[in-house]
């Protein structure tokens, strides 16, 4: 069970990572703006944190 959640943390580790890196290309090719820049990656951020958790519920309760 232990060893579930830590893969799982490592995972999520590297999703957030390379989703990070993806928005900041995105962030530069479209040429978003400095002060609208931090509200995209809050909301990315927070939007795949929660589909993170709830992929994580979905195999502990399967």
């Amino acid at each position: 069970m232990i060893t579930v959640f830590i893969m799982f943390i490592v995972f999520a580790l590297f999703i957030l990572f390379n989703i990070n890196r993806m928005t900041f290309a995105l962030c530069a090719q479209k040429e978003i703006p400095e002060e609208r820049q931090p509200k995209v990656y809050a909301t990315i951020n927070i939007l795949i944190t929660i589909l993170l958790i709830s992929s994580y519920v979905e195999i502990l309760f399967t």
